[in-house]
């Protein structure tokens, strides 16, 4: 990487850092160019030089986001996932310590970005993304188990609700606990 393309991708770090920044604080809607540049230290032009829009802001970040996320765990759930078909039923947890700790301990390194997501969630495309990676586990599992089609899909809310709330009450405290303790309490709430 050239410095010329390094300050440019700095320049759009400090834009998206600048902009969960503010989304933390205000609503996705009211947030204004001016107040983005301001907070991330560039000049209007810059940000044009980067994005048409704050929209696109928007879309960057999200896109950034889900791409350090499944890069985050992405080796340790492919081995899962891979386990997934040759586990015994016995063996095949809907929830397990190999999948929430990389996923956990992402989540409390970006902290900041994840409370933005949870508050916003539409905006952010959040179900989606959860959805997706949820389904590529759970949903694997509970075929296994011989669940009917119909019936894992309510499932799967139910799983992706409920672990979305210990999420969110787990960053309402800065993530304060350890990520060991969030993972048991997931691993309680949802047995075998």
């Amino acid at each position: 990487m050239t410095p010329a393309e390094s300050k440019y991708f700095n320049t759009a770090r400090r834009m998206e850092e600048a902009f969960l920044a503010l989304m933390e604080k205000k609503d996705f809607a009211y947030i204004t160019v001016t107040e983005i540049c301001k907070a991330a230290g560039v000049n209007r032009s810059t940000f044009y030089l980067h994005y048409e829009t704050v929209g696109d802001l928007l879309t960057e970040c999200v896109d950034h986001m889900n791409q350090r996320f499944a890069e985050s765990f992405q080796q340790s759930t492919s081995e899962f996932q891979q386990s997934i078909q040759s586990a015994t039923l016995d063996q095949l947890f809907l929830i397990t310590p190999e999948y929430l700790m990389p996923y956990l301990s992402f989540i409390s390194r970006n902290r900041t970005a994840f409370r933005v997501v949870l508050n916003n969630p539409g905006v952010m495309l959040a179900d989606k993304t959860y959805a997706m990676v949820f389904e590529d586990i759970l949903d694997q599992i509970l075929q296994r188990h011989a669940v009917p089609e119909r019936d894992r899909a309510y499932m799967l809310s139910f799983y992706i609700d409920g672990m979305m709330g210990i999420v969110r009450r787990w960053l309402e405290s800065d993530c304060k606990d350890p990520a060991e303790d969030v993972a048991k309490i997931m691993m309680t709430v949802i047995r075998r």
